[in-house]
């Protein structure tokens, strides 16, 4: 039964154009796994906590020698990564914020990049054989003719990622001038619509 792990990180409810692009993209993978589970991972309703000293000091400590509080420092991070590590797909979706990730999304990150577990002591990840979809819905528009393409940080970043560990199959979905539904100048269902195809072939892949 394959499993899908979906990290949601907008704080916009049913206004968010991420997650409404997220629905369909579920919707749609589950036409082609009816058997499949989605598990669910919502940033903005469950934030983590950002990694701290006392965090740090657990994370480079061996794990045989760690102290009941060196544990339960990593407990959190123990159970994302085994969200992760139980995956055949990922799923994040994700607003930008000031041309790149929300701070939610950076503190995952950070969670589950773990040496000797999804990220070998060589440097080499060890996520192999996984597949991602990257969901972001941005209010300004990128590519080559546009004069901010050098800011569209965020796919970039999370593509780079996931590289890292070891996930090489990475297809980014970029809703992008989602500010027009802010502005009243397109609906959210005729927004979502011009984006579907890119959500089919994700889907289907």
């Amino acid at each position: 039964m394959p499993n899908l792990l979906v990290v949601e990180t907008s704080a916009r409810g049913e206004a968010s154009i991420s997650r409404q692009l997220t629905k369909r993209l579920v919707a749609n993978w589950l036409e082609v796994h009816p058997d499949g589970a989605v598990v669910r991972r919502d940033l903005a309703v469950d934030a983590l906590p950002h990694v701290t000293m006392p965090w740090l000091s657990a994370y480079f400590t061996p794990p045989h020698a760690h102290t009941s509080d060196m544990a339960e420092q990593l407990r959190l991070s123990d159970a994302l990564v085994a969200e992760l590590l139980a995956t055949e797909e990922l799923v994040i979706a994700t607003p930008v914020y000031n041309y790149n990730i929300p701070a939610s999304l950076k503190a995952w990150i950070d969670h589950i990049v773990r040496k000797g577990v999804t990220l070998g002591f060589d440097g080499k990840g060890l996520l192999i054989g996984k597949k991602a979809t990257v969901v972001l819905a941005s209010g300004g528009i990128y590519g080559e003719a546009s004069p901010i393409d050098h800011l569209n940080f965020a796919p970039r970043y999370l593509k780079a990622i996931l590289n890292v560990l070891g996930i090489t199959d990475v297809r980014i979905i970029h809703g992008e001038g989602a500010k027009a539904v802010d502005m009243g100048e397109a609906t959210m269902d005729t927004f979502i619509d011009a984006v579907v195809p890119k959500l089919n072939r994700a889907a289907a892949a």
